[in-house]
């Protein structure tokens, strides 16, 4: 075992790259394996639309360079109507972004290795002891953590996860210059990041509007293929057909232009975790899954798990006998619930209720959110009821009905 550390990380990804920089920053030996070459990193891996906030900025040391445009605002639109708050933000160039991470990470000590696609677990005894990866190749450690994404190779055959395809959402984005940012009949997108809840462009999805600066944007859509999804899709249409059609149809992109290269497809699971971690391993990232489901930003919380899984590692790389037992690794599960994630599954019950409400009922949100008084916008996105019952009508009522038949149905 000539290739042995304290902690193998699979995946170069804001989850992986966090997690390796905690490690190291502690002193820690730890190696990160990343399967894209280091020539091209992450072409194949740029499928964010890296939208995120202030706090992870700080929380995390990120630098300004790696930011395309700090934003003042969140715009929420539907067909007919928009609402907008004041919510200081940022959209991250993600490539310079995970560039930096494993950048920052070499000078924290953490080694990377390019070319290195992880395989399969190797195990001793029924644990897991190290990985195989780059074909036969092996590396030993006494905690392994899969942040690959949705791929899992690890995760899954440990059984410590299990990501259902009927939760898996699907996005694209292309970037565009030449937007109109405050056309007439539109809120004013200037320096905001916008979200449209609008069946006609994006079935039981999301549509997205991130201003970059002057006339230039990110633009893309996702849905997951479900319920609401198959409510409301057009017969024919795929994914890149519904992100055509908007800019076909909507004004403000009359005389926009795509920037060449500027495309990024990427996907995400959208449901609650089976499973975190067992003995000498831990899932994070969206391996997990950690994306949060109402808005499906990612990035923070991917970030999280990464240091509350390096948290958990040095807590029990402490004790006398560097215990990396299922049993202490659970302090993670924990800290994801507490920390990472929490209100998961009341925010992702939240979210599979909004996507089966029909258009008009987007209309009409709209309007009921810009009668809420202060603060109460953000108690219900953090999961308090109260606020939640004052945006339900009468009219609601059947579609309550049915939400809560198919819930009980599964």
């Amino acid at each position: 075992m000539t290739d042995r550390f304290d902690v193998v990380v699979a995946g170069a990804g804001p989850a992986g790259a966090q997690c390796a920089r905690d490690l190291a920053q502690r002193g820690y030996d730890v190696v990160v394996l990343e399967a894209e070459s280091e020539d091209e990193f992450p072409r194949q891996s740029n499928k964010s639309t890296a939208g995120t906030f202030p706090s992870m900025m700080g929380s995390f040391g990120i630098p300004d360079d790696v930011v395309m445009n700090y934003t003042d605002d969140v715009v929420l639109e539907s067909p007919n109507e928009h609402f907008t708050r004041s919510q200081p933000g940022a959209v991250l160039e993600f490539a310079d972004f995970k560039r930096y991470l494993v950048r920052d990470g070499r000078e924290e000590g953490a080694e990377y290795w390019f070319d290195a696609r992880v395989s399969n677990p190797v195990t001793e005894d029924g644990e897991i002891v190290g990985v195989q990866y780059g074909g036969q190749q092996e590396v030993y450690a006494d905690v392994v953590v899969d942040a690959t994404g949705p791929a899992a190779p690890l995760a899954k055959k440990l059984g410590v996860t299990d990501l259902q395809r009927e939760n898996q959402a699907i996005g694209v984005e292309y970037e565009l210059e030449g937007i109109d940012i405050d056309a007439d009949g539109y809120a004013d997108l200037t320096d905001a990041m916008m979200l449209r809840l609008d069946h006609e462009l994006a079935p039981g999805g999301y549509s997205w509007i991130f201003h970059t600066g002057d006339d230039t944007a990110k633009v893309g859509l996702c849905y997951i293929q479900n319920e609401a999804h198959r409510d409301y899709a057009r017969d024919g249409m795929g994914i890149d057909d519904y992100l055509q059609h908007w800019l076909d149809t909507d004004p403000r992109f009359e005389n926009a232009e795509r920037i060449a290269g500027k495309q990024h497809r990427g996907s995400a699971h959208v449901q609650m975790p089976s499973g975190f971690s067992t003995d000498n391993f831990m899932a994070i990232g969206d391996t997990v899954p950690t994306i949060d489901p109402l808005w499906g930003e990612g990035i923070h919380t991917c970030m999280k798990s990464g240091r509350a899984a390096a948290v958990t590692a040095d807590r029990c790389f402490m004790s006398s006998d560097r215990d990396t037992s299922a049993e202490s690794l659970s302090i993670y599960d924990d800290l994801w619930h507490e920390r990472v994630a929490p209100q998961m599954r009341k925010r992702l019950l939240m979210t599979q209720l909004l996507y089966l409400a029909p258009n008009e009922r987007y209309d009409t949100l709209m309007r009921d959110l810009d009668r809420l008084p202060d603060g109460a916008l953000s108690d219900a996105n953090s999961g308090s009821v109260r606020p939640l019952l004052k945006l339900l009508h009468l009219q609601d009522v059947p579609l309550l009905a049915r939400f809560a038949r198919e819930r009980l149905g599964k």
